[in-house]
């Protein structure tokens, strides 16, 4: 086997035995510390400055920055440290153990995605400081996989360094320069609770929430119609009412009634005006049928992300790569980099079917592909000449 795939499986053994879940329940939720700390250390060991930088609000969730070379623009790789909760009881091999089997690595965040950081470890070992005329900048974030809150907590610094951006996220090594956001937002209607016998001892939440849906469809119809991007397999914004809950007895009025969704906006729609325009509709439903209403996130909204295709990143990794950039409809950090003014490209090992899954794995012939790929663009982007 050769020395690159050893090295990147000895790194990773170590990141998969790190249990890093990030989730919105507390009993599964993790620190992702330990991972952190062997990649802040592994990264130092290699001549990089190595930042470790708590995320104000969430104890035991940390960023990590880590610079090798100064000076205007650069290359940032990024990827997060967390993962998904599993059911270990369902997997083959233990999640937490590094396993090698049908010429794949097996365990929890092989994937999705500590694999792309064991593989940026190797790409970076045959280079010295003293190559370096543009910084490259290796960032490690906290739990993307629920709150996002490393990815916004980049926007409390005074900049972050390097003029582009790849996030490492498992696209098969295809580059992706747009994605959809994602909203996830709850319906609250209160009226008033009676007995059923009759209508005029109470209000019906519940009767008023058929007129909600009744507005809220109308409303998907219409973003259907008005938004459209042929470049998403799903071309249009997509609303889905996920789950609805409501009152405590048949012969009890409905006092209140609850209705989750998510709204997944193309690039170019804002999620705040999205919103507002739910608000600015649902307000005179409210009223007709004399309940309280109020709309609330169930986590903070993603922005959609679109990078321009004649940018010269895209043309890179097209270059490089051989594949038109494409549109995915899952979310991922990409915009928040991008909005700190960094051209920016979701492109990784492995295959996002793999993501989220019982016996997740990496492949083992991504990593050749992988590592050859992160050396051309850390030539292209951080160094003043090519290496022999």
């Amino acid at each position: 086997m050769p020395d690159y795939i050893n090295g990147a499986i000895t790194k990773l053994r170590p990141l998969i035995a790190a249990n890093s879940i990030s989730s919105v329940l507390p009993e599964y939720d993790q620190s992702n510390e330990g991972v952190i700390s062997l990649l802040a250390g592994w990264f130092t060991d290699l001549g990089f400055q190595a930042e470790v930088i708590p995320v104000a609000g969430f104890p035991g969730k940390f960023n990590m920055l880590a610079t090798l070379g100064s000076g205007p623009g650069g290359l940032v790789l990024s990827g997060h440290t967390d993962t998904v909760p599993c059911n270990p009881e369902r997997w083959t091999s233990d999640p937490f153990t590094l396993t090698e089997r049908d010429d794949r690595l097996y365990g929890l965040g092989t994937c999705d995605m500590k694999g792309f950081f064991a593989l940026v470890l190797e790409a970076v070992q045959q280079y010295q400081a003293s190559d370096f005329a543009r910084p490259l900048i290796v960032l490690a974030t906290a739990d993307e996989e629920s709150s996002m809150s490393g990815a916004r907590a980049l926007s409390d610094k005074d900049g972050l360094g390097g003029r582009y951006a790849v996030v490492g996220e498992p696209t098969s090594l295809r580059p992706i320069r747009m994605h959809k956001g994602i909203m996830m937002e709850s319906i609250r209607l209160t009226g008033k609770a009676g007995h059923s016998s009759d209508p005029a001892l109470g209000i019906s939440a519940m009767d008023a929430m058929h007129d909600v849906m009744g507005e809220m469809k109308l409303l998907r119809a219409e973003l259907a119609e008005r938004y459209t991007n042929a470049h998403f397999a799903v071309s249009y914004p997509t609303m889905n009412l996920g789950c609805i809950h409501g009152g405590d007895n048949p012969n009890r009025i409905c006092g209140s009634c609850e209705l989750a969704f998510d709204l997944r906006a193309l690039p170019g729609m804002s999620n705040d005006d999205l919103r507002a325009e739910m608000e600015r509709r649902l307000n005179p439903v409210a009223a007709r049928n004399k309940v309280e209403f109020s709309l609330e996130p169930l986590f903070p909204s993603i922005p959609a992300f679109e990078q321009d295709s004649d940018s010269e990143l895209v043309r890179v990794a097209e270059q490089l790569t051989g594949f038109s950039s494409k549109a995915v409809n899952y979310a991922t950090e990409a915009p928040f980099l991008k909005n700190l003014g960094l051209e920016t490209l979701v492109m990784g090992p492995g295959n996002i079917d793999q993501a989220h899954q019982v016996d997740e794995y990496l492949a083992l012939d991504q990593i050749e592909p992988c590592v050859n790929l992160l050396r051309s663009l850390i030539e292209r982007f951080c160094l003043t000449a090519p290496r022999a």
